[in-house]
């Protein structure tokens, strides 16, 4: 697999947000093929070994990688233990983008294998995909989430970029009322107007489920919520992860005033 050079203008971001013990901490874009490598072991860290995650890479892949063929037209941020000249920082989290010029190369997002996202057509010039965010066990409770987001926003300021989309998931071990339960909790308080809803591929059976548990939002999915972000339909199903996946969409436009201070710096 070659590392395609960057599709946008991208260079080393370190964030200011970092604090105590994470101050020996970087935020950077992966520029080789190695540092993608690095980013790949942590997903499958969590998504395989953690959660039970049975995807099928593409040919290969390393063993102890998780990667799928959306990988090679993506940028990767990472956050990562401050390097040295002898020794790389060890990334303990990660998003990977991928952008609308990259989006075209690669035949569409991956929420698209997913969703029906013909309603967001007129979004996509300046709409980035984001994706397979997971942050090291050892650093959930500090601010690697928070710095991930703050290059995340300076990455789409300096690129005109507006709308951010992707499928945040919940464990599905329970076999699905959880996820079917938070569904009904949010539509009804943080469900897209009707142009911009989606609709699954691959539905979770919502109907056959428990939809009455009362239930917390998992932490990822609440911070995109406090950020105004939307939920764009019910959740999809998807089998190799035993995940239901729910259609997100965030607009710099709707970030509240504390958090437009906070990523944007106005």
């Amino acid at each position: 697999m070659e590392l395609p050079r960057p599709t946008l203008p991208i260079t080393a971001f370190e964030s200011p947000r970092l604090h105590r013990s994470e101050a020996d901490l970087e935020v950077v874009w992966a520029r080789h093929l190695d540092e993608v490598r690095a980013a790949q072991r942590l997903r499958h860290q969590v998504f395989v070994e953690e959660m039970g995650a049975r995807p099928a890479p593409p040919a290969g892949t390393p063993e102890g990688h998780d990667a799928d063929v959306f990988d090679r037209f993506c940028e990767h941020l990472l956050v990562r233990t401050r390097s040295d000249d002898r020794t790389p920082g060890r990334v303990i989290g990660t998003y990977r983008v991928l952008t609308p010029w990259a989006a075209t190369r690669a035949g569409g997002l991956y929420s698209d294998t997913e969703f029906d996202l013909t309603r967001l057509r007129a979004l996509r010039s300046g709409m980035v995909e984001l994706g397979r965010s997971c942050v090291d066990p050892e650093w959930r409770q500090g601010g690697v989430i928070m710095a991930l987001w703050a290059a995340l926003g300076e990455f789409m300021q300096r690129n005109a970029l507006h709308t951010m989309i992707g499928c945040a998931s919940v464990g599905m071990r329970d076999g699905g009322h959880v996820a079917a339960s938070l569904w009904q909790q949010l539509r009804a308080t943080h469900l897209a107007p009707l142009e911009y809803q989606v609709r699954p591929r691959l539905p979770l059976p919502v109907e056959q489920l428990d939809t009455h548990l009362r239930v917390e939002a998992p932490p990822l999915i609440k911070g995109y919520l406090r950020c105004g972000a939307k939920v764009l339909g019910p959740p999809a199903w998807d089998p190799d992860f035993n995940t239901a996946d729910l259609p997100l969409m965030m607009r710099l436009a709707d970030l509240p005033a504390r958090y437009r201070r906070h990523f944007l710096g106005h």
